[in-house]
């Protein structure tokens, strides 16, 4: 039977927009109390006031993920406001463009702090008070590009992989512990989530892996989250056909390094012709 939502708990990292936001929406919809954690303190006041009218809780910490005592104070707070604490959803992070060989290892290293070595803060102050509680769900924001490597995306694509398979290693190492693990896979998603890599990146370019009828809003990817809270499943795919098409192209490699110089030879072709028109 579906779970009953109805005044659970979840914490929700890099929550001031896109994804996170409307994860936090939808969840306090479902009669979940929300704690929203995110750098920019004004948009999380944002978010709240989106919340409140439907009657539940929201709990705004400031904070970044790169930092443990900001991920610390934020799990102990909410558990400290609440009582308890259901569920957390792993979902800050952001996106790089630029080729494997051209990344520094100061950029290296600062996606992976974020995207990876944020989650990993959460999930590890997160486990021991599920553990008590004797119940819990951990959900990890991945991506549909943790099962292949876009070009120009490697790095970004490297961190989705790892977030991946700690999910995946997880769901193993907490059997018998009534504690849930999901990754979560979204496709390209109508978010800011393009626009800030491309200001990251200084490169215009950073949207064309993703066709326009696959984007998804961040709201269906908030819907199908909520499913997953209501009846735990190990992997979420908001974009079914994106989960079968990968599924073919992991499954026949020659055709996936096929498909990925196809997209670099499209990438290239943009360029040369944006060059010629400058």
């Amino acid at each position: 039977m579906p779970r009953d939502l109805t005044d659970q708990v979840i914490a929700i990292t890099g929550a001031s927009s896109g994804i996170g936001a409307a994860t936090a929406i939808a969840c306090a919809q479902a009669g979940m109390h929300v704690a929203i954690n995110a750098r920019r303190q004004d948009r999380l006041e944002a978010v709240a006031r989106r919340i409140t009218p439907s009657g539940r809780q929201a709990l705004v910490i400031g904070g970044d993920v790169d930092r443990d005592d900001d991920v610390d104070r934020f799990i102990d707070q909410t558990q400290t406001h609440f009582g308890r604490l259901d569920a957390v959803f792993a979902n800050a992070g952001y996106g790089l463009y630029s080729s494997v060989d051209a990344t520094g290892d100061a950029q290296a290293r600062a996606i992976f702090e974020t995207n990876f070595f944020g989650t990993l803060r959460v999930i590890r102050k997160a486990v021991p008070i599920m553990r008590d509680q004797g119940r819990g769900h951990i959900l990890i924001c991945s991506s549909a590009v943790s099962e292949i490597g876009l070009p120009m995306y490697g790095m970004y694509c490297a961190t989705k992989a790892a977030q991946d398979s700690v999910a995946s290693a997880m769901r193993a190492e907490l059997i018998g512990q009534g504690i849930n693990v999901s990754s979560v896979h979204p496709v390209g998603t109508s978010t800011e989530f393009y626009e800030s890599t491309r200001i990251r990146s200084n490169e215009s370019q950073s949207r064309y892996n993703t066709p326009a009828a696959l984007v998804q809003t961040s709201e269906q990817v908030a819907r199908s989250i909520v499913r997953c809270l209501r009846k735990p499943r190990p992997e979420v795919w908001p974009q079914p056909w994106a989960r079968i098409g990968l599924a073919i192209v992991t499954a026949a490699p020659a055709f996936n390094a096929l498909s990925m110089r196809s997209l670099m030879r499209k990438r290239f072709a943009k360029a040369v012709d944006k060059g010629s028109k400058s």
